[in-house]
């Protein structure tokens, strides 16, 4: 809806008519409409007889059948008010103005001026354009007015008056004329107004209804837009998780089965029980590995199917899931990848334990991809991993940094779907990522997650 200048009174105007408004309101021919009509006109008939019958319509000389169908053009006028309501109401003024004149007596009937005054009020409640309804409903309202007007000054309507008022005495202050004239002219302005400010009204809350229904789709359409993107975002996140886990177990199997293969190779005393060891750590694992992906897995299972499957299903459902990992099990990733020959440093700075869960799960997914990539593409033989977080920066942030001396190793080119996962887990907490050779030797993974858009824990403190 356009903006109007509300300066003036012609701004007030055109804001409360909503003259630049385009939204059209569609309106039909309906069974209520031909309801309306058909009721009108037997009130009206029967209103017209029962004068006719005491005797008030003695002093018209007009045929019946002239009257009646006077009546019955006026009633016919409202069952098309909603579907033509600009020249309905052009039509009713014509005949209000047709009538008054050659019948006056039909068109002071109640069910006449009921009939006039919906035609109005749907004029304005109903017109497409609000500039033709203005321009519309004035000229008929200034030409009523017109109307009355000659009537009063050039017309028998002031010796009417008179006549009818001479016996009485009137008011010290207003003579019975001018009274009758005053009286006369401001019931034609609520007539008139009325109708066409009942109408504005009604058409404004249709405009509302509108608005609010057309919100609703855009919200509905909206909300299916959102549960698409939650699923998309879901089928990304597992499939990140499923990366991180097999890929982490799979180089830890891939460097244990090389280094049993090498004690078995040399057959040295001594090297069968390495051999054997190596093989365990293998069997382990790959027992872990399935483990995750069953919890993990588990998680696409629907919550009622879990309600209808029986206790033990149940029971064994629940034992294979587990919690995602977070910076408290961070110690014992690092303690496996020493245990296969990678030597890892580990510095925490600044409040780590305040970490939210959701942030903590991300930064040791990044720890473990890395230290996986680490092991499967590069030389190395020691890297160091850094989680830094401040609070009491311009910035709070929490920082998680992997580095290592070595260099990149031939033909074991990955998918790259390792660091994918790192970026993509970056980009949805906002953060700033850095990866790539290191200036004088090594690799370097640096992720940088601001901290605003999280909730403190209970009793932190930036």
């Amino acid at each position: 809806m356009t903006s109007h200048d509300t300066t003036g009174t012609p701004g007030r105007l055109a804001t409360f008519f909503a003259t630049d408004d385009d939204w059209e309101r569609e309106g039909s021919i309906s069974a209520g409409d031909w309801l309306v009509g058909v009721s009108v006109l037997v009130a009206s008939l029967l209103t017209l007889e029962l004068i006719r019958g005491v005797g008030t319509l003695d002093s018209s000389d007009a045929p019946m059948w002239v009257e009646w169908t006077a009546v019955l053009i006026g009633a016919a006028l409202l069952v098309f008010r909603r579907r033509f309501p600009l020249t309905v109401a052009l039509l009713a003024g014509l005949h209000m103005f047709v009538t008054g004149v050659w019948l006056p007596m039909v068109m002071g009937l109640l069910p006449m001026q009921i009939i006039y005054f919906l035609a109005f009020f749907a004029g304005a409640a109903w017109a497409r354009r609000r500039r033709d309804m203005v321009v519309v409903m004035g000229l008929i309202t200034l030409f009523m007015f017109a109307w009355l007007s000659w009537q009063f000054a050039v017309g028998s309507g002031i010796d009417e008056i008179r006549e009818s008022t001479a016996d009485s005495e009137g008011s010290s202050l207003v003579g019975p004329v001018t009274a009758f004239v005053l009286l006369t002219t401001v019931i034609n302005l609520l007539y008139f107004a009325g109708a066409i400010v009942g109408g504005q009204v009604a058409w404004r809350g249709a405009r509302q209804k509108a608005e609010l229904a057309q919100q609703a789709a855009t919200i509905a359409a909206q909300s299916g837009q959102l549960q698409r993107r939650a699923v998309i975002d879901e089928r990304l996140r597992i499939a990140r998780e499923l990366h991180d886990v097999v890929a982490h177990h799979v180089a830890v199997v891939g460097v244990q089965a090389a280094a049993g293969r090498k004690l078995l190779e040399r057959g040295r005393p001594g090297d069968v029980e390495g051999a054997t060891e190596a093989l365990g750590n293998v069997e382990a694992s790959a027992r872990e590995a399935v483990t995750q992906m069953r919890s993990l897995l588990g998680t696409l299972r629907d919550p009622v199917g879990d309600e209808e499957t029986d206790g033990s299903a149940h029971t064994a459902s629940a034992e294979v899931r587990r919690p995602e990992p977070r910076l408290e099990d961070l110690p014992a990733l690092l303690d496996e990848v020493r245990e296969n020959g990678l030597r890892v440093d580990y510095e925490a700075v600044g409040p780590v334990d305040e970490l939210p869960t959701p942030l903590a799960h991300s930064v040791y997914r990044i720890v473990q991809e890395a230290l996986a990539n680490i092991r499967r593409h590069s030389t190395a033989d020691r890297a160091q991993v850094v989680l830094r977080v401040d609070r009491s920066a311009a910035s709070p942030y929490a920082e998680v940094e992997i580095t290592d001396n070595g260099r990149p190793r031939h033909g074991t080119s990955g998918s790259g779907l390792g660091l994918l996962g790192v970026r993509e887990r970056a980009a949805i907490r906002k953060a700033e990522v850095d990866i790539g050779p290191r200036a004088v030797q090594g690799y370097r993974v640096r992720v940088r997650f601001p901290l605003e858009s999280f909730v403190l824990p209970a009793g932190a403190t930036r």
